[in-house]
């Protein structure tokens, strides 16, 4: 079953949230964290595969306190629409959304969460921060380099692609250098190489890394 939410950050912020049940007893829970293009088809299809894995995933509109409701395509003009909106983001005010969405997935069992790009960063960062996370992952977040210093308070686990022009291996390895017992998995691929929408697309590097993302939350949700 799937759903549109409407959720309260702790300064009263409401934003809406996509939410994917399993049928019966779910395993845990998941916050799936959106891209710079929005809760769009992607992410909603990640809750939903995530759902018929066993876990409610909800997915918060981190963008909803600049322009409610934005998703984008993966075209030039959605892509420029998006950064334009980056411009305006408060990061500070997106993990305040991100702890709320956690805190409403408690009574679902144990949280996990899972970002790609953007949200492959702020994953990062909020295990950084929350300790009501179990485990923490992240596909190509190209911002962790810059808080690559502060230790993840559960397990993490991050995903590049090797071909990434955005992330380039320099900036894997600052990650690597503060962080030197996390694990960090590289693809023969480029940004993006998890989502079947983008002409990056990689279907290898993606099955791979999925199949590790789920053994990973198998071990510690």
């Amino acid at each position: 079953m799937s759903e549109t939410l409407t959720l309260t950050a702790s300064d009263q912020h409401h934003f809406s949230a996509y939410q994917a049940t399993p049928e019966g007893e779910p395993k845990g829970a998941v916050v799936v964290l959106q891209e710079i293009f929005g809760v769009n088809d992607h992410i909603r299809s990640v809750c939903d595969r995530l759902a018929t894995d066993g876990y409610v995933a909800c997915a918060p509109s981190l963008f909803d306190r600049i322009q409610p409701g934005w998703e984008s395509a993966y075209d030039d003009a959605g892509v420029a629409s998006s950064r334009e909106l980056m411009g305006k983001f408060n990061i500070e005010q997106s993990l305040d959304d991100i702890q709320a969405t956690i805190d409403h997935l408690k009574p679902f069992g144990n949280v996990a969460t899972i970002g790609f790009c953007l949200g492959g960063s702020l994953a990062y960062l909020i295990a950084t921060l929350s300790t009501d996370l179990s485990c923490a992952v992240g596909y190509y977040g190209g911002r962790i380099p810059e808080f690559a210093d502060q230790k993840p308070r559960c397990p993490t686990i991050l995903h590049f692609g090797e071909q990434d022009a955005g992330i380039p291996l320099e900036k894997v390895d600052i990650i690597r250098q503060h962080q030197s017992e996390l694990p960090i998995y590289l693809y023969p691929a480029g940004h993006g190489f998890n989502c079947d929408a983008r002409s990056a697309y990689e279907p290898e590097s993606a099955k791979v890394a999925w199949q590790r993302t789920m053994a990973f939350l198998k071990e510690h949700l």
